[in-house]
């Protein structure tokens, strides 16, 4: 018996997609997930444009993760530019990165996978019980918000540039919100750590930046194979086009490969906080993560941990101006920054009149997919041999595809099932 299963509009992502299947005596013999939008273009808008416009173009690629992009972009020209950013731009750009992870993982953990658990369709669905998550939630977004002003002058779409101005002085009220956001994000890791996931573990190759501290912003690339150079980054990581999706897919050495906070975890566990471990051992945490549902978890735990990392580094800025001297040359300059959603790498080439003329962009969600395609297929497999029910099945589908918290480029919340 031959059927298959579309899932159209999957909810709860950022972004459209579609998911389909083919099921043949009792076991997946297809499994396309797909972007169900149109390709926008980003590398090649951004070809003959002047080297000053370009962080102002590319940080439009994502409202959600505008400022890894923008921090990736900046770091990629200094490079080919032969510029050497100050401790203090370094200090800058990574908290304004921590402010974007912190309301991008509560926006995902609290209003796309927590009503999954709770049996809601949404978060406006949960009952009133559950208010109190809510409130924190809403709180704790706002203070990222608030670090992603102070720090990129405004919320969404910040213009900090090869010389970025000081913060003013809300950035010590800044530390002391950060400060006591502390028990709501235990509270988060404590909720997070005791759902009831489905139970799936399989081995994976976990890919991040590394460095002496939990690496944000630069870095060498750590995966279970060894170190690489991000200058090597296209040695390894290749990007390849699916006739049924208008999103790329990526492999590194030709292999499925997970980005993100699960990898992150689990590549730089021994450069977690002594609190953020602390915690981990209290509540029994087993890493590394091998189960994908648990990215939720590694997202609740680096919160701590990058809350506890930015209240260091704005006790460690300076009241002084960066004085940045440079001209522009030709050059080529690649950077990795690690987005919400993992390793995200940009890549230029400028000529000698300041003007791009080579572009390469990897984001996160397109080293995802084809694990996210691999992991559906064994998720369904094993459900097949529990015999479950078509609506288990494609809840415990929806469920995965959310936990890797992927991220399209627009939000729908209409779900069809079309079994055949």
């Amino acid at each position: 018996m031959v059927r298959e299963v579309n899932l159209n509009h999957i909810t709860k992502i950022e972004g459209h997609a579609d998911l389909s299947l083919k099921i043949d005596k009792n076991k997946v013999k297809k499994c396309e997930l797909r972007a169900a939008e149109g390709a926008r273009f980003f590398e090649a808008l951004v070809l003959n444009k002047k080297v000053e416009d370009i962080q102002e173009i590319v940080s439009r690629i994502c409202g959600i993760c505008s400022c890894a992009h923008t921090v990736a972009s900046i770091q990629a020209l200094e490079e080919a530019l032969n510029v050497k950013p100050t401790k203090h731009q370094l200090i800058m750009r990574e908290l304004l990165m921590i402010g974007e992870r912190i309301r991008s993982h509560i926006t995902h953990l609290y209003f796309l996978s927590l009503p999954d658990y709770y049996n809601a369709a949404s978060a406006l669905n949960l009952k009133s019980e559950h208010q109190d998550k809510i409130n924190r939630a809403i709180s704790l977004i706002s203070l990222g918000n608030r670090v992603v002003e102070v720090f990129g002058g405004r919320e969404i779409h910040p213009f900090p540039t090869i010389k970025e101005k000081l913060p003013n002085e809300k950035s010590d009220l800044i530390m002391k919100q950060l400060e006591d956001s502390k028990p709501d994000l235990i509270k988060t890791i404590e909720l997070f750590s005791s759902l009831k996931y489905p139970d799936i573990k399989r081995e994976a190759d976990y890919l991040c930046l590394t460095d002496n501290d939990y690496a944000s912003i630069f870095g060498k690339i750590k995966s279970n194979s060894g170190l690489i150079d991000e200058k090597d980054y296209k040695k390894h990581i290749k990007e390849n086009i699916k006739e049924y999706a208008t999103s790329k897919f990526a492999l590194k050495d030709n292999k499925p490969y997970a980005v993100g906070a699960i990898a992150r975890i689990n590549n730089n566990y021994d450069k977690l906080d002594s609190e953020t471990k602390s915690l981990i051992k209290r509540l029994k945490i087993d890493i590394p993560f091998k189960n994908p549902y648990h990215n939720n978890i590694a997202q609740a735990l680096e919160l701590l941990h990058l809350t506890n990392r930015a209240i260091l580094l704005i006790k460690q800025l300076k009241p002084e101006n960066p004085k940045v001297k440079f001209k522009i040359k030709q050059g080529t300059g690649v950077s990795a920054v690690e987005a919400p959603r993992g390793t995200l790498f940009h890549e230029y080439k400028i000529n000698s009149k300041g003007i791009i003329t080579y572009c390469n962009i990897i984001t996160p969600t397109v080293q995802n997919l084809n694990l996210i395609e691999q992991d559906i297929t064994t998720l369904v497999n094993h459900c097949l041999k529990q015999k479950m029910g078509n609506d288990k099945i494609v809840d415990n589908v929806e469920k995965l595809i959310r936990a890797y918290d992927p991220c399209f480029s627009c939000s729908t919340h209409f779900l069809r099932v079309k079994w055949l």
